[in-house]
């Protein structure tokens, strides 16, 4: 008898580490509405983020509801949120104040592609993400650059590299300090497009298309990359992501040059 309540007394015991053992490193919220162009990739894009969430130990949920999440209550529960190709004017006024509140609180953000063609008219947004879409040509293989290698999910790209995208071309900075990680080489593709029935000029010598910052005490992560759904099938993407989010939910960095004694 005392041998079976002492395997009782374990088994107790194993059911009250078990949730901690099992505790997620973070949580992050997916948020994908859109309010203009509806990419084709959403569904690809998510199911990455919940594959990378499985291997990487993090907690994801989706939604395109902002009702649902977009609140103090229900923000709080995250540490990082993803604008997963969202387009157009998305929140509401008291969605944008409890967003703001919640960036400001030391959240981070993630903008994947289109979220930067997302709440034109929100200047603190815009802030936030960065830069803000103005016009992209056609779907063309184009030359991309490593400008910093120390960064998180970096370290799986050479330092240049094919890649297939919409490359998107931005208007000026819309925050001091970003910290530029991917620059695409206009010379390797046909950047003049129109926009607008109006010409579009190239951006030149200094095309970034991905970057992080610190913004209102919180972390901003960006890039430009994931139009195509076959793009969230590339594991060198996914890394980059993966990366992206890891730095915005947690602050951690990266050093490619650094080794152990």
């Amino acid at each position: 008898m005392g041998q079976r309540l002492r395997y009782f007394a374990m088994a107790l015991g194993l059911l009250a580490v078990t949730p901690l053992a099992l505790a997620e490193q973070f949580k992050v919220l997916v948020f994908s509405k859109t309010a203009g162009w509806h990419h084709e990739s959403i569904p690809a894009g998510v199911a990455a983020i919940q594959r990378l969430g499985q291997l990487h130990d993090f907690g994801v949920f989706w939604t395109e509801d902002a009702n649902l999440v977009m609140n103090d209550k229900e923000l709080a529960k995250y540490q990082a949120v993803v604008f997963l190709l969202t387009t157009g004017d998305i929140l509401d006024a008291a969605q944008k104040a409890a967003f703001e509140r919640y960036i400001r609180a030391g959240g981070g953000f993630v903008g994947v592609h289109s979220a930067a063609d997302t709440e034109h008219g929100w200047p603190w947004y815009g802030r936030l993400v960065g830069r803000m879409f103005q016009a992209h040509p056609a779907n063309q293989t184009a030359t991309l650059t490593v400008e910093e290698a120390d960064f998180p999910g970096m370290d799986r790209f050479p330092r240049r590299f094919l890649f297939t995208e919409e490359w998107y071309q931005f208007g000026p900075p819309r925050a001091e300090g970003l910290k530029v990680l991917l620059t695409v080489d206009e010379r390797t593709y046909r950047p003049a497009t129109e926009w607008g029935g109006k010409p579009v000029a190239p951006m030149g010598a200094s095309h970034p298309i991905s970057w992080y910052q610190q913004v209102d005490g919180g972390r901003s992560f960006y890039t430009a990359l994931g139009h195509l759904p076959a793009t969230y099938g590339d594991e060198r993407f996914q890394h980059h992501l993966f990366g992206g989010i890891y730095w915005a939910a947690t602050g951690r960095g990266f050093n490619a040059a650094s080794s152990l004694p």
